[in-house]
């Protein structure tokens, strides 16, 4: 057990141990492994929140329990950092452990290799022969996944390759300068239409008693008609004086 924290030793002493020796090919002793596994997967995922520490969800994705999909998460700095989790159970199973998959973090870190596969140290594949077919996908996601993700999430983060979904969310523009200019410009042209609407309103409904008498209909009509603006020439004619032979 070298390589490996006191609190990840004393968990893994808790997990249940698996006693059927069966993979996807073995039919009916396959059957009976998938139970062990979930028997072994419950007790874990309860330990984990007894003790405040739940961090991931994982169940089948098909009938035949070869696919494994699901969520797990990591918190640090008091920000949860939530990841994709897959893998498939290899054809070999139990003597081959699973390939843990998280496709977000993909090129991301050199502890992975290629499609988002971790890479797990080099006590994990020499402790899980020696205890084959006793360690399950419960033992692998504990000596594997976990101290995996305390080692790497911390560093990308601080290097700003993964970010907080909170902090992907602010740094998008929430409403885009373009929409906001034309929304400034519909808006004054809306005040300028119904500034238009209010004077003309004001113009038409000014009392007649403090208009100029040239505005009167009764007094302008006769004095357009002679060509004259009151005010102004008031004693002459607007008409073209033609010569007295045309006269």
């Amino acid at each position: 057990m070298e390589g490996w924290d006191p609190n990840t030793k004393s968990t893994l002493t808790q997990i249940p141990l698996l006693t059927t020796k069966a993979g996807p090919r073995d039919g009916a002793a396959w059957t009976t492994r998938l139970k062990e596994e979930y028997k072994a997967l419950i007790a874990y995922t309860q330990m984990n929140k007894s003790n405040d520490n739940d961090w991931f969800r994982i169940s089948a994705a098909n009938p035949e329990g070869t696919r494994w999909t699901g969520k797990c998460w990591y918190v640090h700095n008091l920000l949860k950092y939530e990841f994709d989790l897959q893998f498939d159970i290899p054809v070999t199973y139990p003597s081959t452990a699973p390939e843990l998959e998280l496709p977000q973090l993909d090129g991301k870190t050199q502890k992975m290799y290629r499609g988002g596969k971790i890479c797990l140290t080099v006590h994990f594949k020499p402790l899980w022969a020696k205890n084959c077919p006793r360690f399950g996908i419960a033992h692998a996601l504990c000596l594997g996944l976990a101290p995996w993700l305390a080692a790497e999430v911390p560093v990308l983060v601080d290097s700003g390759m993964i970010k907080h979904k909170d902090d992907a969310t602010s740094t998008k523009e929430p409403f885009p300068s373009s929409k906001l200019h034309d929304n400034n410009n519909c808006s004054s042209l809306l005040l300028i239409v119904l500034w238009f609407r209010v004077a003309c309103r004001s113009a038409c409904s000014f009392p007649r008693a403090y208009l100029p008498p040239y505005f009167n209909a009764d007094y302008g009509k006769q004095n357009i008609h002679e060509g004259r603006i009151p005010g102004i020439n008031e004693g002459q004619s607007l008409r073209p004086q033609l010569p007295r032979c045309f006269g």
